[in-house]
Order: C-alpha cells, then sequence, then structure tokens
C-alpha cells in the first residue's frame, strides 16, 4: 500500500516545501530577534503592563481583520462589537475560524495558539470551550502580561503611532523603567495636522497650538514652526521615524502666497476644492519629508485606501472596524513627481513606499530605482505586503516583483502593524514564506547553494536590514 504523502497540520515545517527552505528558516530565521517598526498597540498598556482578563480580551479587541470575516458569516454585531459577552463573542470567533480555509486568520491564530498557548489542535465550533478556559487559565500567569508576551517574543524594538499632540508620557515611563529592557519610541504620524478638509480640523489646530503654549495658528508659516517644534520633542524621545496615512501620493505643485490663501480661506470655514486640498497636501508633505531629511529620519507612506465605506456602520461604530477597501485610484506620476520635488529640494529622506494595491508592485518597483542612491543601501524602500496582502499570495507577490525589480536582499522585511501583543506570530509566517520562495530558487537552480550568502540574505531582511535602515541603537 502507498504511504500518503500528507503534510501534518502546521508542524515545525509548516510552509517550509524543501530542504533549503527547512535549514534557512530552522538554522537562521526562526531565532532572529523582532524589530516592530510599525504598530498600533497602546504605549499605555506596556508602562501599566496591562494583564488581559480572557482570550476576547487579547483576541478579538480591536481586531477588525477578524470582524469582517466574523461579518462575512453573517455573524450578528452583538457579537462583533456589540454587548454580548466575551464568552459569546469567542465562541463565534471559533466557529467562523474552523471554516476560514484559506485565510490568513486561520495560520496566525493557529500560530498563536501553539506559540503562547501551547496548543496544536484546532480551533473551531467543538474546541471552543476547550480552548477558552485553556487560554484563560494561561492569560492569568505573569508569564503572559503585556510586557512578558513582547519578551517571549524575542522583539528588541517597537514603534508606536503616534500624533503630534501626543504628550508621549508613557513612553517616558517606560524609558524610564529600568525593569523591561525593550525599547518603545514614538512614531510621528500627522495626518490630522494635514488633512485640511477634514470637519474637525480647526478643533485640531486649537489642540495643536495649546500643546506648543501659543493662542492660535494663524498661517501656515506658523504651523510649519509648530510641527517642527513637535518633531523636536518627538525626538527627544527617540524618534527616527515617520508614518503617513495618504489616499494616494500626491503632487499638485504651487507657490508659498497661494498655500497662505488656501490655509486662510480653511481658517474662515470657507468650502475648499480638491485641487486646493491636494496642493495644501503636497506643500505640507514637502515641508515634512524636508524636516525628515535634515533629521535623518525615515519616512513611510501607506497609501491606497478607501475608507469607511459603509455610511450607517461608520456612524455606529466608527473608523477603523473593518469598512475600508483597496483604492485602485494610484497615479503613479505624481508619486515620482513628489519624491523628485524632494530630491530638487536636497530633502529626500529614506523612504518606503506602501500601496494597498498590489496592482502597484511593479509600479513601486520600477519607482525606487529612479531614486536609489549612495547614502543607504535601498534607501527607497517597497513596504511589506500590507493589510489586505500580508497572505501567502500577497507576501510572495511582493517579494518577487522586488526580486525582480529591484534589491530584494536590501528589504527591511515585515511589520506587525497590528494592536494585538499576539500578533508577532506574523513575522514568523513572513518568515517561513520568505525561506520557502529563497529555497525553492535555490532548489531549482535559480540560486546557488551559498549557505554563507543565503543565511546572510535571511538574516538581514528577517532583522539587520531594518535596525539598519532605522538606525535604531539596539
Amino acid at each position: 500500500m502507498e504511504e500518503s504523502s500528507m503534510k501534518a497540520f502546521m508542524d515545525k515545517d509548516f510552509l517550509l516545501e524543501t530542504q533549503t527552505a527547512k535549514q534557512l528558516f530552522h538554522d537562521y530565521a526562526e531565532g532572529a530577534p523582532i524589530l516592530d517598526y510599525h504598530c498600533h498597540i497602546n504605549p499605555k498598556e506596556i508602562a501599566e503592563n496591562r494583564q488581559f482578563d480572557n482570550i476576547t480580551q487579547a483576541w478579538l479587541g480591536g481586531d477588525h481583520y477578524k470582524w469582517r470575516l466574523m461579518r462575512s458569516f453573517g455573524v450578528e454585531e452583538k457579537y462583533i462589537t456589540g454587548d454580548a459577552a466575551d464568552y459569546e463573542k469567542f465562541c463565534k470567533w471559533a466557529e467562523c475560524l474552523g471554516k476560514a480555509i484559506g485565510n490568513p486568520l486561520f495560520h496566525w491564530s493557529h500560530l498563536e495558539l501553539q506559540r503562547y498557548f501551547g496548543y496544536h489542535g484546532v480551533l473551531n465550533r467543538k474546541s471552543a470551550d476547550e480552548v477558552w478556559k485553556l487560554c484563560n487559565e494561561k492569560l492569568a500567569r505573569p508569564s503572559m502580561s503585556v510586557r512578558s508576551l513582547i519578551r517571549s517574543s524575542n522583539v528588541k524594538l517597537i514603534c508606536t503611532t503616534d500624533d503630534p499632540v501626543d504628550s508621549l508620557e508613557w513612553h517616558k515611563k517606560i524609558a524610564e523603567d529600568d525593569g523591561f529592557d525593550v525599547k518603545v519610541l514614538p512614531a510621528w504620524r500627522p495626518d490630522k495636522a494635514m488633512n485640511i478638509e477634514k470637519p474637525d480640523y480647526l478643533p485640531y489646530l486649537d489642540q495643536l497650538a495649546e500643546v506648543t503654549g501659543r493662542r492660535e495658528i494663524a498661517s501656515f508659516a506658523q504651523l510649519k514652526e509648530v510641527l517642527r517644534e513637535r518633531m523636536d520633542y518627538f525626538a527627544s524621545m527617540g524618534c527616527k521615524v515617520s508614518d503617513h496615512g495618504l489616499e494616494h501620493v500626491m503632487y499638485y505643485p504651487a507657490g508659498e502666497d497661494e498655500i497662505e490663501t488656501v490655509f486662510l480661506k480653511r481658517l474662515n470655514r470657507m468650502i475648499l476644492t480638491r485641487e486646493e486640498t491636494m496642493k495644501f497636501k503636497t506643500a505640507f508633505m514637502i515641508f515634512v519629508g524636508c524636516e525628515y531629511h535634515r533629521r535623518d529620519w525615515a519616512m513611510q507612506l501607506h497609501f491606497g485606501c478607501k475608507r469607511d465605506n459603509n455610511s450607517p456602520m461608520y456612524g455606529a461604530v466608527g473608523p477603523d472596524t473593518g469598512y475600508d477597501c483597496i483604492n485602485n485610484d494610484t497615479p503613479s506620476a505624481q508619486t515620482a513627481d513628489f519624491l523628485n520635488a524632494l530630491v530638487s529640494a536636497g530633502g529626500l529622506p529614506r523612504t518606503i513606499l506602501y500601496s494597498l494595491n498590489p496592482n502597484d508592485n511593479q509600479i513601486i518597483g520600477s519607482i525606487l530605482g529612479c531614486f536609489q542612491d549612495s547614502s543607504a543601501a535601498a534607501k527607497i524602500q517597497q513596504g511589506s505586503a500590507w493589510w489586505f496582502n500580508d497572505h501567502k499570495t500577497g507576501m510572495q507577490d511582493q517579494m518577487i516583483s522586488l526580486a525582480n525589480l529591484g534589491n530584494l536582499s536590501g528589504f527591511v522585511g515585515m511589520l506587525t502593524d497590528s494592536r494585538s501583543f499576539l500578533s508577532y506570530t506574523r513575522h514568523e509566517y513572513f518568515r517561513r514564506i520568505l525561506c520557502n520562495l529563497i529555497g525553492g530558487w535555490v532548489e531549482n537552480g535559480e540560486f546557488p547553494a551559498d549557505m554563507e550568502t543565503l543565511s546572510e540574505i535571511v538574516k538581514d531582511i528577517s532583522y539587520e536590514n531594518a535596525r539598519r535602515y532605522f538606525k535604531f541603537d539596539i
């Protein structure tokens, strides 16, 4: 009788299809530290070393990835963002997950169960009660506090996402605590200062004025002065990274006088045209880009998202709750023109471009090569497969495109981009896919079986490239 060739479910060689892939992962990638240079976790929870009461709090709170999947199974909103009991929410999630074949959430969730809870079974409707009890018993232990989870995940540094008005009080408390040796640094996210068209823009300017001891911000020149002051403060707290959420990378050039006129028009509560809005945002981004270059900060540009598409649900549950989608309107010429404007101004910082649209992979790859220089290896980067793309197919496609058009070996690798302290297994998932991709090329005769070079590439993409690129002192 012929022996079955079926692989075991998510065993130690999960996603590793060749001997070279297995060697690269187990010998070089698996034990590499994690540098979490972009995430949305709350520094307050790190400072206070939060202990979760149950697995629903740790898993489902704020996780719009899971919420979207549950809605696609027809689950009532009360079990998602509503007032159902935590146990009921977990059981609904388990029922959905058990049939989520092909969805990365199935792999992520089971990696988390394996690594943090020692559970190697399958979470579904039948096992929900067993897993609920196991996870909650372990979450009650001191070894499962937020700080312990970070340490056990081999995380060396975390960059949170912080607004210019943020006091950074929790970062300060973490930095002053000698009992926690993982660096937690702020990352500058000035979207609210740029989004001049938003209804809450003027109240936000009042917040910026207040935090810098001013009576008001009455011009774009004054806004720039305030932002420089806040950048100085962020830098004093260790910030070396900026991040922007953009509809797309825009380039609508205008003179200083015209931008001041647009700004004054908004201060007078007049409605701006789309062209006026784009001109202001272009001027804003060129200003901050030059400031980042002067301060030796890296700039991350996340674009290609159309947000808050379901108006009734936005009104009911607010933003970042699972109602966003890919925006297919990415003007590549404007991206190149924007980077060119910074180069021409002598102020192009190290820049990472992330598009939510996977169709932009080759576009970004072609743009990168126009702006590389000797000031940094892979100075202009294509960011990791992001949000709707951080699954096996999306990660493979992004890395293959980057390899085809640029320098994969200089890639800064995976980012967590999560609000969960259990999400660090996403780095393992990424590294397995990376090693399998490279291992396949080697065993197909497309790259030599030079383990010295291969191990350096894998270790660099897993950790070292990001450490060098962002110039973190770790």
